[in-house]
């Protein structure tokens, strides 16, 4: 087959890649903002959606890992990529066939053990694929983002035209799309692997490195600081009045804000630890205007902070990583990154039904407590690190 024979370096491999994000994309874009809506119309009350949302940042700690170990023992990227894309379509299938809270949460928490591999496998299959972080990866990603904000804007649009109930098909239609594109991904050349036994061992010292364990926490306790925006946004913003296509284009601006930081971040002088200090600033101030329903008006600024909130911390958490790590454990201390991030993340998510329950919109108020907690961290990995 010709596409077997395809060179990672092929012209065709980058914009093969780039549908690839852009399929997955268009999937997150609708499963991110509007899957608790669909929870909500099939009955789940708030404490079962925060549950619900919860598992899948549980099941990623334990299926990224076994993933990714996989793929790399093998040698087998492109195979992972199209295994897990297939599977989440029959998995999201399942979902939207449950009936009842515990069935839809358990066929959730499945559907996510292979749902969630997919972007660490895709990004490792980018950057080797690409010749790592160079100026191809750049452009090639940025469609990836792009289709988020049609994802999200589209259902926000379809969700005046079908029921609530019929959003998840809309996550396996997209999903179908991301397993086409996964099997026209060019399989990558073969490697040879070695690691030897002292730098295995040496990965235990990222765990004693205090500024690396201080910006960790600062990351996860940031990030997690969306939980009640990620799980309830759009229903708090439902019962206030807004309709689904205003509430696609909040998320999408968001991302907008996002990926003009992105765009722009190879020209800041910022260190990664004063990334992590914006983004708490950003996220403390963001949550706490949420905390008082702010009107639409004012919604749209505090919808860009998503670049301070989200993107200042993502950058400054991914740069510090790799500036503290040794390159021979770079992969091993994103991995680590990535765990923290998702158990912080979990407990977030899982707490965030209960307060929304209680407290309504206020709950943005403990989110903006931990930001707060998280910018504490990022100060004393900016101390720790010192000149380094």
């Amino acid at each position: 087959m010709l596409l077997s024979r395809l060179s990672p370096f092929h012209p065709s491999f980058a914009w093969r890649l780039a549908v690839f994000y852009a399929a997955l994309f268009v999937a997150l874009g609708v499963q991110l903002p509007f899957l608790p809506l669909w929870l909500a119309a099939k009955g789940l009350d708030a404490g079962a959606i925060g549950v619900a949302l919860a598992l899948p940042m549980v099941v990623r700690v334990f299926a990224i890992p076994l993933a990714t170990r996989g793929a790399d023992r093998h040698d087998a990227l492109r195979t992972a990529i199209l295994i897990a894309a297939a599977m989440s379509v029959l998995g999201y299938a399942v979902v939207g066939l449950a009936q009842g809270a515990v069935a839809i949460i358990m066929a959730l928490a499945l559907a996510s053990a292979f749902y969630t591999p997919i972007m660490p496998l895709a990004d490792a299959y980018a950057l080797r694929g690409l010749g790592g972080l160079k100026p191809a990866y750049g452009p090639v990603r940025l469609w990836g983002s792009a289709a988020f904000i049609v994802g999200s804007f589209g259902a926000g649009l379809l969700l005046e035209r079908i029921a609530a109930r019929d959003l998840i098909w809309l996550v396996v239609a997209a999903l179908t799309l991301t397993a086409a594109a996964a099997y026209a991904l060019a399989p990558l050349s073969a490697r040879e692997q070695s690691l030897s036994a002292a730098r295995a061992s040496s990965a235990q010292d990222l765990l004693r490195d205090r500024a690396l364990v201080a910006a960790a926490a600062a990351a996860s306790l940031i990030q997690a600081s969306h939980a009640i925006y990620y799980g309830f946004s759009a229903l708090d913003w439902q019962a206030a009045g807004l309709d689904g296509g205003t509430i696609g284009a909040l998320w999408a601006l968001a991302v907008v804000a996002e990926i003009a930081l992105f765009a722009i971040s190879g020209r800041l002088p910022l260190a990664p630890t004063t990334l992590l200090m914006l983004g708490a600033a950003g996220a403390v101030v963001r949550w706490s205007a949420m905390a008082f329903d702010p009107p639409l008006a004012l919604l749209v600024p505090l919808q860009c902070l998503h670049a301070l909130s989200f993107g200042a911390t993502h950058l400054g958490a991914l740069g510090f990583v790799a500036r503290a790590a040794p390159a021979e454990l770079g992969a091993t201390a994103q991995g680590y990154l990535a765990v923290a991030l998702g158990l912080v993340m979990a407990a977030a998510m899982g707490l965030s039904g209960v307060l929304y329950a209680r407290f309504g919109g206020l709950a943005y108020g403990a989110m903006a407590l931990a930001a707060a907690a998280g910018g504490v961290f990022a100060s004393a990995a900016h101390r720790l690190a010192g000149g380094r």
